[in-house]
């Protein structure tokens, strides 16, 4: 950006508009629930089992709670969703000299992890972000290939099961969010984040006895709505030679319908702190947070390095990671069958209720013109807990007013 440039400095009625309008326009896209929700048809086809294992009341319950913890591991990627820095592009602070707000930071910043600065007094910017999400495994399981094993039998002297359901599951996300950022004074700053999900899933459930294949179950559905809104807020407490601190809260609001798996149901609070180093051409910057309420308890963490490759250009590498108790793994459990002498059953259950997620984020901002930035990343899962898509492309386009 040229310093010489002519900025717009708009009042916070004038932003609070904008942001209401903009909010506005979200849930305009938002359809009414329909009847045959995401949820069931994620339960149809993870309850229900053809093997004859003697013991219908334990299938029952283990494939519950296997879909349960399916259902879980979704909410985890989808009402959790990392959201891009508030002060995600350009940063404006005050020359006492000449009276007027300049560019305070060499870089445009990280995309995911936060930097302690905050937007500026009276600075405002909207942007509008895209990426999808292709599952194709479960806790390293295999997804899209029938060859998820959920019940069987087999002979103790067998090297294979002689009867076995298997699971096909197509899961595709595509997660569209406006987002606002205002700030109120140099060292305070507020802003929203309103995702749209367009989520897709469908699936078939195979059995196959003395190598007969018999379909038993085929289902899909496709939901398209509001996720939970997100509202937060910054302040800078320290700021001295380059070195920063803050400490930030963020808030999830259930707006998103829970039985398409768009949303928790209940609200959830993350409270975070940040330091950032802020050289002249190199920041680094460090975040860790805690989430309660929601789909559960979650540790965040997080590191990230932005070079000012051009004064027009940043390049960035993160390191986003969450931990908690936000939905397990499953694992297989096996059984004496009750009925038949020499046969094992094997179950799909909920094994421990932790959840270790941590991706490698390179990405660039690119100042295309006046505060115009186009933002571009890729996240690449470095774990292979819960519900993983092997490459997740991230788009953007954020203006500062």
């Amino acid at each position: 950006m040229r310093r010489g440039s002519r900025k717009v400095t708009i009042s916070p009625r004038t932003c609070s508009r904008l942001l209401l309008l903009a909010a506005a326009f979200v849930f305009s896209f938002s359809p009414p629930a329909h009847a045959q929700t995401v949820s069931d048809v994620l339960q149809f086809l993870v309850t229900n089992v053809s093997v004859q294992t003697g013991d219908f009341d334990r299938d029952r319950a283990a494939a519950q709670m296997t879909s349960e913890t399916i259902s879980n591991a979704l909410l985890t990627r989808l009402a959790t969703l990392p959201v891009t820095t508030s002060s995600s592009s350009f940063i404006y602070r005050l020359n006492p000299t000449l009276g007027t707000p300049e560019r305070a930071t060499a870089s445009f910043g990280p995309v995911f992890i936060e930097r302690a600065s905050t937007s500026g007094a009276r600075q405002a910017s909207l942007g509008f972000t895209f990426q999808h999400l292709h599952f194709t495994s479960l806790d390293g399981r295999t997804l899209r290939d029938g060859s998820l094993v959920t019940t069987a039998n087999q002979f103790a002297d067998e090297t294979a099961p002689f009867d076995v359901d298997q699971l096909t599951l197509n899961i595709d996300a595509s997660i569209a969010t406006l987002y606002g950022t205002y700030g109120l004074t140099d060292w305070l700053e507020i802003g929203f984040a309103a995702p749209t999900i367009t989520l897709h899933l469908g699936g078939s459930r195979i059995n196959t006895y003395r190598s007969q294949t018999f379909t038993q179950a085929t289902a899909s559905s496709t939901a398209v709505g509001l996720a939970d809104i997100t509202v937060r807020g910054k302040v800078l407490v320290y700021d001295e030679e380059g070195s920063q601190l803050a400490v930030g809260a963020l808030v999830r609001l259930p707006t998103g319908r829970e039985e398409d798996l768009l949303g928790a149901g209940t609200t959830s609070m993350k409270l975070s702190a940040i330091g950032s180093l802020e050289g002249p051409v190199v920041s680094t910057h460090l975040n860790a947070g805690f989430s309660f309420g929601g789909v559960g308890r979650e540790f965040d963490y997080g590191a990230a390095v932005a070079l000012a490759a051009a004064p027009r250009v940043t390049v960035s590498g993160e390191l986003v990671g969450r931990w908690g108790e936000t939905g397990g793994d499953i694992v297989p459990s096996v059984a004496a069958h009750p009925r038949l002498a020499g046969v094992r059953t094997s179950r799909l259950v909920p094994g421990s209720p932790q959840t270790n997620l941590l991706s490698v984020v390179p990405g660039m901002k690119w100042n295309v013109g006046d505060t115009w930035v186009v933002i571009a990343n890729v996240a690449v899962p470095l774990t292979k807990a819960g519900l993983t898509s092997p490459v997740t492309p991230f788009v953007g386009l954020d203006y500062t007013f």
